[in-house]
């Protein structure tokens, strides 16, 4: 029984520019007690590679994270099965603004001891006690309110391109490290201010809301859906858009654009961009802001140093990488010293 992938991402995107099939991106969660997950994720594996499905797909005791791009053709039967687990019976299924048939080019479906990393060890917290959920018009109603104050539960790199007026936007580099921060430094209105968080689908501000109601925090509320479903909601029911710049998003994409505001500048040259780049380095893999006329100035790279790599034969570059640390663990998104602009 096949319970792992077959093709490599290559392979995958020419068989699916060959199908000329379109493709809907989505994501969902949903925070549950699972017993096994072990089992759960071999049975999502075999429905959804049958399915043609591919993403990225948590799943751990305290429930799934997916994100993942289906065939439209297959949407309905996808739909159904997900209806049939009765912990994600009608769960909400966030539908990418802007879509894009090669978001993904692999089914990964993995057990993770959680599906949201917070470095919390406090088994008293029960990540299901959620926050109240609002939906875009009542959010936008929030934020005004002066005894409101708004929180931007991503990282720095997320918030940089975009993020809502008067937000806090911890300058951090992963979910764990802003819980603590956001804490301490509201520990004096627990009691007077409303706590409105907000995040990219709504999973990280979910728990969130669930912890600092356990930290005692009494008015907690989180935007429905996250940025996604905020942008649709205000697009169908014709609100006012609070939100500036883009929306970071974890495939290929990078990224959706929800205003036509550019807030954040190019991190070579300093010009406003919005649009991240990797690094070409293949050893570097950096992730930062590049804006056209500096990606075909510098190949794609984000320093010279890079760039003489990249441009060596590739058997060279290889050689040079063999032995050393790999790339994902030297990631520093946006922090590196090479770049002159950065936040």
């Amino acid at each position: 029984m096949q319970l792992y992938n077959t093709l490599s991402a290559k392979e995958r995107a020419a068989l699916i520019q060959e199908a000329g099939q379109e493709r809907l991106t989505i994501s969902f969660y949903k925070y549950a007690h699972i017993g096994n997950p072990s089992i759960l994720r071999n049975h999502l594996f075999i429905r959804w590679n049958d399915l043609d499905v591919l993403g990225r797909i948590y799943v751990a005791h305290e429930g799934v994270n997916a994100q993942l791009s289906v065939p439209a053709e297959n949407f309905i039967a996808f739909k159904m099965h997900l209806d049939s687990i009765t912990f994600l019976e009608n769960v909400r299924l966030n539908i990418a603004i802007e879509q894009d048939n090669l978001s993904f080019l692999k089914l990964k479906v993995k057990v993770r001891n959680k599906i949201v990393a917070d470095g919390l060890n406090d088994q008293s917290f029960d990540v299901t006690n959620k926050g109240i959920h609002v939906g875009a018009e009542k959010f936008n109603e929030l934020i005004e309110d002066p005894d409101t104050v708004l929180v931007d539960m991503r990282n720095h790199y997320e918030s940089e391109i975009g993020h809502f007026k008067n937000a806090i936007t911890p300058d951090v580099d992963t979910f764990r490290d802003s819980l603590d921060i956001i804490e301490k430094d509201l520990a004096d209105h627990k009691e007077d201010k409303k706590l409105v968080m907000y995040c990219t689908g709504g999973i990280r501000c979910e728990k969130a809301s669930a912890y600092y109601k356990h930290k005692g925090f009494k008015q907690v509320y989180q935007l429905e859906g996250g940025i996604i479903e905020y942008a649709r909601q205000v697009e169908q029911q014709n609100l006012e858009n609070k939100f500036k710049g883009k929306n970071f998003v974890f495939d290929h994409r990078r990224s959706e654009r929800i205003s036509d505001e550019v807030i954040s500048n190019c991190h070579q040259c300093g010009k406003p961009c919005d649009t991240h780049e990797n690094c070409a380095n293949e050893a570097c893999h950096l992730l930062f802001i590049q804006c056209q006329e500096c990606a075909e100035k510098m190949d794609s790279c984000c320093s010279i140093e890079c760039q003489e790599v990249y441009n060596l034969p590739y058997e060279e570059q290889k050689a040079l990488r063999r032995g050393k640390e790999v790339s994902n663990k030297i990631f520093k998104k946006g922090r590196s010293e090479v770049l002159k602009f950065k936040k």
